[in-house]
């Protein structure tokens, strides 16, 4: 790949009145393309790729269930493991990755860039080892503490062994699309990902079930079968990265990490981790307040929830977008243009999760009936819809500017707004239903006050960050889409 040797200094005043003609394409568009069509440009690809990724899991789990309910139980257990590293490696981790990359990039400080790329594929390979220790140590244990016990439990320790041995190219993996789309970049990690997930549901019924005199090997094979699509698209976007389709282009001698650049992702991405910690968190204290309900109410919580968790990765695609847009100008010291790109991001996470959000309230047994016909689940799934789903518009206000505060590489705040909605919900709801025998239709008003509290504090904390408030969306932004 051609080096790119630019003054820094040269590079930076370029970069605000206009980015330099030697720049890739792809990359001057992050600096002075139209906003809204570079955000939709940008975003669509990873859209794409994890509502993609969301039927393939859903197809693997499929057939795994074929295998009996031990089995399905098995891949059940692990699950939140899984989401939490994925929501680690490609979104805490990978947005302080983007923002680092990026933001040296937009500076035209592109050793500096090269440095961070370097620095985060190695960080990436350690953090897969130690997920990979974490669950051969510990992970039996894990599953046995949230009941497991007999042919389920053994399920779940070899499913996940096997899956959890292949963490390492795994967050390789999501570095590298992370680097890639710090540059630009977001089809290639898209259209690979795509491609080899649908490969990989292709060959996993041959994995688990066999065919002629090959007989299969179980809820083994199909957490090979995901090892195997972790490590091949590990393997094509390094290749990507070194042979042409990246700006940022480490050498081998930068793979050792760098103390300044360890620090400059991790300022970002420790944060974010934490935040997406607290997320979970937030998940599990809002459904152990259910669970007293009795059954029918955490199924129908369950199922009605699982919305929001539909379109937390949706919005995920805007935010990548998000952070590589307002890194790049924040590089560049081009505050309007972040100010701007915010305010569009805002309008777009706000603008899909409105759309579901007015649905469900609408309608709210469209939903239900994807999951149940018994009416005691149905009526408990209406019941936290039709209250909560009014309030998705902040879900997903706050998540995108999130993202930006990603790219800005400010996220200690954004962590307290996390925070918020455990404190607003978890606490405010653990008080509510013990002390004051709050109804399950009064906790979930509080859920989506919990959620109007972290969409303010995001905004208050963006306003402060970047001098403006969301309360004007500008039409122009809009308007450069033509």
């Amino acid at each position: 790949m051609q080096r790119i040797s630019v003054e820094p200094r040269k590079e930076v005043a370029t970069a605000v009145t206009g980015p330099s003609p030697s720049l890739p394409s792809q990359y001057r568009r992050l600096l002075d393309g139209p906003v809204l069509g570079t955000l939709l440009r940008l975003a669509a690809p990873t859209v794409a790729l994890m509502t993609l990724q969301g039927l393939i899991s859903a197809g693997e789990t499929a057939f795994v269930g074929r295998l009996g309910a031990s089995s399905l139980a098995g891949v059940s257990l692990s699950f939140p493991l899984v989401m939490l590293m994925t929501t680690l490696s490609a979104g805490a981790y990978g947005g302080g990755v983007v923002s680092a990359v990026a933001r040296a990039l937009g500076a035209g400080r592109f050793e500096d860039a090269n440095r961070h790329a370097g620095t985060a594929l190695t960080l990436s390979a350690v953090f897969g080892i130690a997920f990979t220790l974490a669950m051969l140590l510990w992970g039996r244990a894990f599953y046995q503490a949230l009941g497991a016990t007999g042919s389920a439990l053994e399920a779940a320790t070899l499913y996940s062994n096997i899956l959890f041995v292949g963490a390492t190219p795994f967050w390789i993996f999501n570095a590298s699309a992370s680097i890639l789309r710090a540059g630009g970049n977001a089809s290639f990690p898209a259209i690979a990902g795509s491609i080899g997930g649908v490969v990989t549901l292709a060959i996993s019924p041959l994995l688990i079930f066999g065919v002629g005199h090959f007989r299969g090997f179980g809820i083994a094979g199909a957490a090979a079968a995901v090892v195997a699509y972790n490590l091949v698209l590990a393997m094509i976007l390094l290749g990507a990265i070194w042979f042409g389709r990246s700006i940022a282009c480490p050498s081998l001698k930068s793979l050792v990490p760098q103390w300044a650049s360890a620090v400059t992702i991790l300022k970002v991405s420790i944060p974010s981790a934490a935040g997406t910690l607290l997320t979970n968190l937030t998940f599990i204290v809002l459904t152990s307040l259910v669970a007293p309900f009795g059954e029918s109410a955490i199924a129908g919580y369950g199922s009605g929830g699982r919305l929001e968790y539909l379109l937390i990765p949706i919005v995920f695609g805007i935010g990548s977008a998000l952070v590589s847009l307002v890194a790049a100008s924040d590089g560049a010291g081009n505050t309007r243009r972040v100010r701007e790109i915010t305010r569009t991001g805002a309008a777009l996470g706000a603008g899909v999760c409105s759309f579901a959000g007015a649905i469900v309230t609408l309608v709210p047994t469209i939903w239900m009936g994807f999951f149940t016909l018994e009416s005691a689940v149905t009526e408990v799934g209406v019941a936290y819809l039709t209250r909560v789903g009014i309030a998705y518009p902040c879900l997903g206000l706050g998540l995108s500017l999130y993202f930006a505060a990603q790219g800005k590489g400010k996220t200690l705040l954004p962590l307290f707004a996390s925070g918020s909605r455990l404190f607003v919900a978890g606490v405010g709801g653990a008080i509510g239903v013990n002390v004051f025998d709050w109804t399950l239709e009064a906790l979930f008003n509080l859920m989506a006050v919990g959620l109007l509290t972290y969409a303010l504090i995001m905004v208050i904390v963006m306003r402060s960050e970047l001098g403006f408030g969301v309360k004007t969306l500008d039409r122009s932004v809009f308007s450069q889409a033509a």
